[in-house]
């Protein structure tokens, strides 16, 4: 399905990048769950897992912030299809546990937007699946 986006491309990279990893990083979950339609849908590929809708996903997010003392997202390249409302982003998540153990991820994320908040989300991770 084709959604209608009302961001320009450098909007899409804020909102990927600046709004949603910035406050996942901070862990501010009200602010990451604003990124998202009430019926978005989040996978992850290579768990076969689907989040689907704002409960779901604020569980996840309660889940993932509580699992990590230290949340980092960085060394974005997105690319960014402004006419459909598209962008994808590799990067690195860099998450620190309460013992300091440290798990590093090469992760690419696809979000379909759909006006100015996320409708999907596929997710794209290199180690086991940190968001259940």
């Amino acid at each position: 399905m084709q959604y209608q986006s009302s961001l320009n491309r450098e909007q899409l990279i804020e909102l990927a990048t600046k709004t949603y990893f910035g406050n996942v990083d901070a862990k501010n979950l009200d602010a990451v769950l604003e990124c998202f339609h009430d019926e978005a849908i989040f996978t992850v590929q290579t768990a076969f897992t689907v989040h689907d809708g704002k409960d779901a996903l604020r569980e996840m997010f309660i889940n993932f912030m509580g699992a990590y003392e230290t949340i980092i997202h960085r060394d974005f390249e997105c690319t960014v299809d402004e006419k459909n409302g598209r962008i994808t982003a590799s990067f690195v998540a860099e998450l620190i546990d309460a013992d300091g153990n440290t798990t590093l991820l090469e992760n690419t994320n696809f979000w379909r937007v759909r006006e100015d908040k996320f409708q999907e989300v596929y997710v794209y991770m290199s180690g086991a699946n940190v968001l259940t």
